[in-house]
């Protein structure tokens, strides 16, 4: 059980520190709303996974060819309507209060909806946690348990510190606030051009 608890750990942890779309959603939005309205976004991953663990393990690695060139272009239309938003909030340099109303719904929203139409937890599920969930839960449903416990456990909490930071971050004053902006901005448009070109060409 301890192995499967190590590898849901390990496995969590190097999702959450890499950089991605999720990530730079959170680092944009905690900047803009502040971290106290942004952290229940870090939540996402436990809603929008539910339904892509269900379908990896149902197919488990048999994607047919077309289905992961279409979650990368739909996942691209939405990070360029969110790094148009950063962008904007970028040249109106008008943080919005911590306090600002349904904001903190708002972020959960986008963020579940960035986090499923991103193919990392589709390639996850289907390539790592999958598999693994399978055969320990052959062994002994606890340790698919424990599996699930560590990896989001592990990731949560790991997005949960980079939103506090990156929040935190606002008190460095209004130019680096809006320039953490305006890189988050930048950040979603790199991936939403990544995700195009990795459904056009692959």
């Amino acid at each position: 059980m301890w192995l499967h608890l190590a590898l849901g750990i390990s496995f969590g942890f190097a999702s959450g520190v890499q950089p991605g779309p999720l990530m730079a959603y959170l680092v944009g939005r905690s900047m803009v709303h502040g971290w106290r309205r942004t952290l229940p976004a870090v939540l996402a991953p436990l809603i929008s996974d539910g339904p892509i663990a269900l379908l990896m393990l149902f197919l488990l690695s048999r994607l047919p060819a077309g289905m992961e060139r279409g979650v990368r272009l739909a996942g691209a239309v939405f990070l360029f309507y969110l790094a148009a938003q950063a962008f904007r909030a970028w040249r109106r340099s008008d943080a919005a209060p911590p306090d600002s109303p349904g904001s903190a719904g708002r972020s959960l929203f986008q963020a579940t909806v960035v986090n499923f139409l991103n193919p990392g937890p589709y390639l996850g599920w289907s390539l790592v946690l999958g598999p693994a969930l399978l055969e320990g839960w052959r062994k002994s449903p606890a340790y698919g348990v424990a599996l699930l416990a560590g990896f989001y456990g592990t990731i949560l909490g790991v997005n949960a510190g980079i939103v506090i930071l990156s929040g935190t971050a606002r008190r460095l004053g209004p130019r680096a606030g809006r320039a953490l902006v305006g890189l988050s901005a930048l950040a979603l448009a790199g991936f939403g051009f990544y995700q195009l070109w990795a459904g056009l060409v692959g």
